[in-house]
C-alpha cells in the first residue's frame, strides 16, 4: 500500500502503531511529519465518534488515507469512566499524571478494581469510504504505580494476560496484546 497519514502528534501512540504497521504501507507518518497542523475537537460521544471526527478533519488537508483512533480506559467501579475523557481526566488534555493520580484518589478503598482498554480505529480514505474496528484488553488497575514504560495509564494497569502492568512490559509485549493492536488487527482482516 502507499503513504499513511496517523492522525496524531502523541509519539508514543506514533511508535506504537507504526511498530504493529510495520510492511503493511510504504510509509506511515504522523501528522507534524505530514505538515498537518489541525487539532479537531473530539466532542463525539463514543470513541468510533471521536475516531471519525479526527479521521474525516484531517482528510480534509491529505490526499493519502488516514488512521485516527480513540482509545480510552474503562473502569466498572466508575460506571465505565475516564472513558472518552481519558486524555483530559484531570481537566487538562494530556497530563497523563495528574490523570493518573486522580484515577487512583477515586478508587481508593474500592475493592472492585476490574477495568479494560478500549481503543478504536477508523481508516479513512480520499474517496469517502471509511473502515472501523475495535479492540479491548482487560484488567485490574493496581493501588500504585508500576513501571515506566508506556504512557497514559499503562503504569497503573494490571494486563492479565501478561500477568503484569504495561508500566513493566516491553514494547513488543505490550503490542501482542494491547487494545490498540487488536483494533488494528481486526481492521487489517478487513482490507
Amino acid at each position: 500500500m502507499s503513504k499513511l497519514i496517523l492522525a496524531t502528534n502523541n509519539a508514543h501512540k506514533v511508535k506504537e502503531i507504526t511498530q504493529i504497521l510495520k510492511g503493511k504501507f510504504d510509509e506511515i507518518i504522523s501528522l507534524k511529519q505530514a505538515n498537518i497542523d489541525v487539532d479537531p475537537e473530539e466532542n463525539g460521544s463514543t470513541f468510533l465518534a471521536n475516531a471519525q471526527i479526527k479521521a474525516r478533519e484531517i482528510a480534509k488537508h491529505t490526499s493519502f488515507p488516514v488512521l485516527a483512533d480513540d482509545t480510552g480506559l474503562c473502569v466498572d467501579a466508575l460506571d465505565g469512566m475516564p472513558s472518552i475523557y481519558s486524555a483530559r481526566y484531570a481537566g487538562v488534555h494530556g497530563d497523563d499524571k495528574a490523570n493518573r493520580v486522580k484515577l487512583l484518589k477515586e478508587l481508593d478503598g474500592v475493592k472492585n478494581r476490574k477495568a479494560h482498554f478500549e481503543t478504536v480505529v477508523v481508516l479513512h480514505y480520499p474517496n469517502g469510504e471509511e473502515l472501523y474496528a475495535t479492540g479491548q484488553v482487560d484488567g485490574e488497575i493496581l493501588f500504585e504505580e508500576d513501571g515506566e514504560n508506556g504512557f497514559g495509564y499503562d503504569n497503573i494497569f494490571f494486563c492479565n494476560e501478561l500477568n503484569k502492568s504495561f508500566g513493566v512490559a516491553s514494547d513488543q509485549e505490550k503490542n501482542s496484546v494491547s487494545h490498540r493492536a487488536r483494533a488494528i488487527w481486526n481492521l487489517l482482516e478487513q482490507l
